[in-house]
């Protein structure tokens, strides 16, 4: 075309060569207007306590330094820099001054491209931000590209000032391609993206970085408080191994090399890249109910405070009191106490609190209908199976129930219980015959806390190694039978166990003793749940594949856009929980019988995870209470029918199962395209050996090198973030939020007959209950806890929910999303009628608590808030 004309020049046509101008020696074209609009929230919209950020911003743009997008060619190679994408002359965003941001609001802005239509359809942008503050992006749509139509990036990234990034911010246009399947133009950018998240693997990690790496969990104790603070390092050896956290590199502490130094209790400057923070309305709901509920127990005067008998509940009805009329702060205890030990973020977003009494809790499901049902033995095993923590139970397959425990380290850990012992309460049945005919369940943590009770009764805790039978009966009830209470022999553990067994009764004392029993069963229970079942096999399990997904699957990755919406906010949400819940002194070690052993007992637990068996039905035939049978819809027959998580459970498990079966076969038609795709193969070894990396030789793994493999791979994933989450989760405050239903710790040993305890059992056996269990200041920190993680927050999607219905532009998997959101509302609405069928008992028991963990809401496109005890989110995001 020749050089260009004077006038060519004049009307902006013709650009020069430079990499950061336009369209490098295409020489002179027609260029063409492509108007855009991209929506963002301002900072000062986020956070309007900055209120600098806006005037200063605002200078910014006067000064000609605002927001520049540059369109990048997906078919026409830059001839000045090889293997780069042509780019287009810099466009900035329209009227910046002029918009007056609403908080919590987002921002809408015209940008005008130019843009030569010979080039080609524009696959990515770099957005260079010279303003002062940060913004949050969230979607750019050119309106009108030539030849083509629009085209949508989505973007939901934060886009620090330009100066604290090494190379440009580069986001794609929501197109998917195989590795091998990337247009040339964009290849480079694609590749240097990813080595930007990933990082130099050392330094200290700042607010701005995107660096998603791996850590061992070191970061749990406060050595330099003392040896009482020190806790070991998880993950990295074999005794204590653990999946990987996220790094931060901050510095080690004085008295440890070994061990990251910590942030003060309540900060939240804890690093997560940047795109993993909570947005400021979860945030918001987050930080007013934790003040609202457990804030100002942080401090420890206000214990002291409590009714006549410090620290003990003397009735049910002061527990009852928590719900009905709340407990009021002492009048010496005033807010600029509170403050002076609470950040001012959390009085800032205090705002948002619903006006709830200060210490007045909601009323749990599992008292609202009857105050007394949850103490029936009928209530207590229908939990099992539809409660909180229903993932344990198992069929008992052989009599006396046996240990799998080292006989040469911890001696007999056969179980003593007898045969006449069960068959009193058989209804004339006898042992062999209903093992043989599957109808015999064990409630069973003998195995996972005898190794650690001796250690664990070492601390105010006292508590004994628990194994509960229940017998099938003909109306799909489970019925308890007998409690196992086993401590370590005196005399070391070689000689194995001490144990007693407790059956049903009552009324007396020996009914009182029973309740008891049962409480020590449920206090098993409640730390396994909270330590293995919610916290290590969803949170912590996950995070190594939140991190793996982040380093290695471009966003241009099929299955990066397939797992992407099941990674939000867990790495938030876990570094928060390392920050004060988990960590030593923290609220789990304070309110769960394990106490300062909790993490190091996971730990050792974990040695038994395996990825392949956190598929629900590998699950449930593992613990024997399926079996295969072809004639059924899912492949597997349920020996309790009445068994609601597992007949939900396998109704979500198959339509994810479905729906990623039809994503992954658009993209992959033959197995050869997985065990050629160099992002998918980098990604799974990653998972296997740095995230999961002391599991790395298990032979269990999934090789990667088929699709079903794959398939089985995203499957279990998608539904451990997802649903098994939900299951563990969500239940917590309708059944646990009243902690006489499931305490988290019991303080004395079973009443021996003849001692003072004992008569005091039988004279105010309520008395006694209450003080063997949770003591009043932990049940207030415990339930506040748990009153939070049980609430749905504002900016909830859920499974079959998108935040973007142009997340894809590919038209087959779109319309198997589609599928999937309908199936799931299908799903919902059988759960309903199940729940209204008085067949189903297990569904709503003697409290009248309808089983809906398990309940999508995926038709609920208002997102419904808080503690509505139903919903299964995409992700572990609380």
């Amino acid at each position: 075309m020749g050089n260009c004309s004077s006038g060519e020049k004049a009307e902006g046509m013709c650009f020069g060569s430079s990499p950061h101008k336009s369209l490098h020696n295409n020489g002179c074209r027609t260029s063409k207007k492509i108007n855009g609009k991209v929506v963002l929230m301002k900072k000062n919209a986020l956070d309007w306590t900055d209120l600098g950020a806006s005037f200063v911003d605002r200078v910014y743009e006067l000064l000609g330094r605002g927001v520049s997008l540059q369109l990048i060619s997906s078919l026409r190679g830059d001839q000045a820099i090889e293997n780069r994408g042509t780019l287009g002359k810099p466009a900035y965003l329209e009227n910046w001054n002029t918009k007056i941001s609403v908080m919590d609001g987002d921002d809408s802005f015209n940008v005008t491209f130019d843009w030569d239509e010979s080039v080609g359809i524009p696959g990515a942008f770099i957005i260079r931000n010279h303003h002062h503050s940060q913004l949050y992006l969230k979607t750019v749509t050119l309106e009108d590209v030539p030849g083509h139509g629009p085209v949508h990036f989505v973007c939901s990234s934060w886009v620090y000032p330009a100066y604290r990034y090494k190379h440009d911010r580069v986001f794609f246009a929501n197109k998917t391609y195989l590795p091998s399947d990337t247009p040339e133009p964009l290849r480079y950018y694609r590749e240097q993206e990813l080595n930007d998240l990933r990082g130099t693997g050392s330094g200290m990690l700042k607010e701005w970085d995107r660096v998603y790496d791996y850590a061992y969990y070191n970061n749990l104790g406060l050595p330099d408080k003392g040896r009482e603070y020190a806790r070991p390092v998880l993950g990295g050896s074999q005794e204590y191994p653990y999946p990987r956290r996220g790094r931060t590199g901050r510095a080690p502490t004085k008295s440890d090399p070994n061990t990251e130094s910590r942030l003060p209790l309540l900060s939240l400057d804890f690093y997560v890249p940047s795109d993993e923070r909570f947005d400021k309305v979860k945030l918001s709901d987050f930080l007013a109910y934790a003040l609202k509920s457990v804030g100002q127990l942080l401090l420890p005067e206000i214990a002291s405070f409590f009714d006549k008998t410090p620290n003990e509940f003397d009735t049910f009805q002061d527990v009852l009191n928590l719900y009905e009329g709340g407990i009021r702060l002492p009048n010496g205890i005033n807010h600029k106490e509170i403050r002076a030990c609470i950040p001012g973020e959390f009085f800032k977003e205090l705002a948002r609190s619903d006006g709830e009494r200060f210490l007045k809790y909601p009323m749990p499901d599992v008292i609202k209908a009857d105050k007394s049902a949850w103490r029936t033995d009928e209530e207590f095993a229908r939990e099992m199976v539809a409660g909180v923590n229903p993932v344990v139970i198992r069929c008992l397959q052989e009599f006396p129930p046996a240990s799998k425990l080292d006989p040469m380290v911890y001696g007999n850990q056969t179980s003593s219980m007898t045969r006449e012992q069960l068959e009193k309460n058989m209804n004339g049945l006898i042992v062999d015959q209903v093992i043989k005919n599957k109808k015999l369940f064990i409630l069973d943590h003998h195995d996972a806390l005898m190794p650690y009770l001796r250690r664990i009764n070492s601390t105010s805790t006292k508590t004994y190694a628990t194994r509960t039978i229940l017998l099938l009966q003909d109306d799909g009830t489970l019925k308890p039978l007998a409690i196992e209470l086993s401590l370590p022999h005196p005399q070391g553990d070689p000689k194995g166990a001490t144990s007693q067994v407790f059956t049903p009764a009552e009324h007396g004392i020996e009914g009182s003793v029973w309740q008891l029993a049962k409480a020590y069963a449920a206090v098993n229970d409640s730390g396994y749940h909270q330590l293995i079942s919610h916290w290590l096999n969803t949170h912590a399990a996950i995070e190594p594949f939140v991190i793996a997904t982040n380093r290695q699957l471009s966003v241009l990755h099929p299955i990066y856009k397939l797992l992407h919406p099941h990674c939000r906010d867990t790495m938030y949400i876990n570094s928060l929980a390392r920050q004060i819940v988990i960590n030593a002194g923290g609220v789990l070690e304070t309110t769960v019988f394990p106490a300062k052993y909790s993490m190091e007992l996971s730990a050792v637990i974990y040695k038994n995870w395996n990825f392949t068996e956190q598929a629900l039905p590998a699950d449930l035939l593992k613990r024997g209470v399926a079996i295969p049978d072809s004639t059924q819809p899912h492949g597997l027959r349920l020996l309790i029918e009445d068994y609601p998580y597992a007949v939900d459970g396998l109704e979500i498990w198959s339509a994810i199962e479905t729906w990623v079966r039809e994503y992954c076969s658009f993209y992959y038609y033959t197995d050869e395209l997985i065990q050629g795709d160099s992002e998918l193969q980098s990604w799974w070894n990653e998972v296997r050996n740095v995230g999961h990396g002391d599991k790395k030789d298990e032979p269990w793994w999934p090789e990667m090198k088929t699709r079903t493999e794959l398939i089985q791979t995203c499957t279990i994933i998608i539904w451990v973030a997802s649903a098994l989450h939900a299951a563990v989760n969500f239940g917590q405050w309708p059944y646990a939020g009243y902690l006489p239903n499931r305490p988290t710790v019991s303080r004395r040993f079973m009443p021996v007959p003849g001692t003072p305890e004992y008569a005091e059992l039988e004279s105010n056996p309520d008395s006694v209950f209450l003080k063997t269990i949770t003591a009043q200041f932990q049940t207030l920190l415990g339930i506040g806890l748990i009153e939070i993680l049980s609430r749905h927050s504002a900016d909830e999607v859920y499974l079959g929910q998108r935040d973007s219905s142009d997340w894809t532009s590919d038209v087959q998997p779109l319309e198997a999303f589609g599928r999937f959101g309908r199936k799931l509302v299908e799903i919902e609405n059988s759960i309903t009628v199940k729940n209204n069928d008085k067949r189903w008992k297990n569904r709503l028991g003697p409290v009248k608590v309808p089983y809906t963990l398990l309940y999508p809401s995926t038709s609920d496109s208002q997102r419904a808030i808080g503690l509505s005890g139903m919903g299964i989110p995409n992700s572990v995001s609380i």
